[in-house]
């Protein structure tokens, strides 16, 4: 039988690598149409400590040896909606969607999709992806670093972002 954490691992980082993917492409469009990178923004933190923040809770879910239960239920439930969340704020952010804050010239405020009720859905996603996942592999000491010290980064991110959008 397939241990709880090997899936969980593949269930993490499979879709990050495909994200990643489409981050990359995304800013390259944004780049070739003149868009503005802000200076003193977190993604070099953020791309070491996204992985490393579910690969600590990983290896914590297999020492702990977790097996199937109503918390793992939980946790990948939370991720599956987290997820969910994530790929509509994608959807609706399209091309401007990327790891990095690239801001085109002329652009204004996505008020569609998430974005018409939340002002940073993907980052609550991305919080939830890391609860969901503290659930699922019973990570009870790593998790709740990882999502504090990620929301942390996330929250500098969110100020960059709002300078950037208000410049623009």
């Amino acid at each position: 039988m397939i241990s709880v954490p090997i899936v969980a691992g593949l269930v993490v980082f499979v879709p990050m690598l495909i994200e990643a993917a489409i981050a990359g492409s995304n800013a390259r469009t944004l780049r070739a149409q003149g868009a503005i990178e802000p200076t003193g923004d977190v993604f070099g933190a953020m791309q070491f400590a996204y992985p490393a923040a579910f690969l600590v809770m990983i290896v914590e879910g297999d020492l702990r040896q977790v097996q199937p239960d109503r918390l793992v239920v939980a946790g990948m439930v939370v991720f599956a909606l987290a997820k969910a969340l994530k790929y509509w704020a994608i959807a609706t952010l399209g091309t401007r969607w990327t790891f990095r804050v690239l801001v085109p010239p002329g652009s204004t405020r996505i008020r569609r999709g998430p974005y018409r009720w939340l002002a940073h859905p993907n980052y609550i996603a991305v919080a939830l992806e890391l609860t969901g996942t503290l659930l699922a592999l019973h990570a009870f000491v790593t998790g709740p670093i990882a999502v504090a010290g990620f929301s942390l980064l996330m929250w500098q991110r969110v100020r960059i972002e709002e300078t950037a959008l208000s410049a623009e």
